[in-house]
């Protein structure tokens, strides 16, 4: 099974940018799409972004769309989001996670697992 350690959280000024690391290891990370998601402090867990295995095919939510980019490095073994431009309600801790069944849609976080811990991220205005 996939462990996953995201990094680069922070705080930040609205407008400014942050960087986002996903770390994959496990045999099993070949192969396989990531989705970030974000819950902010008495807010159910929602869909940020996600990528398909070959990273042909990415995913946003509409209050990202355009400020955030999803990305995939395989030989890493790592998943990024680049997120600018950002907001004081994108303060949420973000998780990254693996997707683990095509019975679900690419922006459900039932489709995904192997939840990693988390990292807050902090915007101010």
């Amino acid at each position: 099974q996939v462990q996953l350690v995201e990094s680069g959280g922070g705080l930040v000024q609205a407008g400014g940018s942050l960087r986002l690391s996903c770390a994959a290891s496990g045999p099993t990370f070949s192969g396989v799409g990531m989705g970030w998601f974000r819950q902010a402090p008495g807010k159910e867990r929602e869909f940020v972004a996600s990528i398909t295995w070959t990273g042909t095919n990415t995913y946003y939510a509409d209050s990202v769309k355009g400020r955030f980019t999803i990305s995939r490095d395989s030989a890493k073994n790592t998943v990024y989001l680049q997120m600018n431009s950002l907001r004081p309600e994108d303060t949420a801790v973000y998780y990254c996670a693996a997707r683990r069944s095509a019975f679900y849609t690419w922006t459900s976080a039932a489709g995904f697992g192997s939840w990693g811990q988390g990292t807050q991220v902090t915007v101010s205005s």
